[in-house]
């Protein structure tokens, strides 16, 4: 019975949180600040990562770009009618080599040929050590009334030979097709037509 009254006396119903917390010990300690020296490691370390990685990606784009793309390629398409697509083409780094080139017209293919041709005018620009990298396509049969776009791509090696790449040359040239009596039945999907399929 004493430690009852005991314990009642003790107890106040007007006791508050508040009370409690004050009497209560600290359960959180000040957070210590961060240290400025380890800051600055932290911070030189992360700016190293990010050079190595930006280091790292440079190396796999040019890596990429000179297995992929041929920097010594020069040419161009210097004549595109209805009758023919003509230009030149020579690998720099290879100059005896004769190119093998690709047409397209509106991304069709057309045909390929090794760019063979006599081009005077390519030796005596100082392009070549010889004159014969000229291509000539014979222009196919086209519907008439409207405008293409010639498209020629070298052939080009890439990964050690283990597969084959098409880079192209200069720029795509348009050119328009009037009708006459060759091309009055040639269909609009012309490129599937009998020896346009590849």
């Amino acid at each position: 019975m004493n430690r009852l009254k005991n314990f009642v006396r003790g107890y106040s119903p007007f006791t508050t949180d508040a009370s409690v917390s004050a009497s209560a010990p600290s359960t959180s300690a000040a957070s210590t600040p961060p240290d400025a020296k380890s800051f600055a490691r932290l911070s030189r370390a992360l700016i190293a990562k990010s050079v190595v990685e930006a280091l790292f990606l440079v190396a796999l784009v040019v890596h990429f770009s000179y297995t992929n793309i041929n920097p010594f390629f020069r040419g161009s398409i210097d004549v595109a009618d209805a009758r023919t697509i003509e230009g030149w083409v020579v690998n720099e780094a290879a100059p005896d080599e004769r190119v093998e080139v690709h047409l397209y017209i509106d991304d069709h293919f057309v045909g390929r040929q090794r760019a063979d041709a006599p081009r005077a005018d390519v030796l005596a620009a100082g392009r070549s050590r010889d004159a014969y990298h000229g291509f000539i396509f014979n222009t196919p049969a086209l519907p008439p009334g409207q405008t293409y776009s010639a498209r020629v791509y070298a052939m080009h090696s890439a990964g050690d030979g283990a597969r084959r790449v098409l880079q192209e040359i200069g720029r795509a040239t348009r050119f328009g097709v009037t009708a006459n009596k060759e091309n009055a039945l040639v269909p609009d999907n012309w490129w599937e037509s009998e020896g346009h399929k590849r």
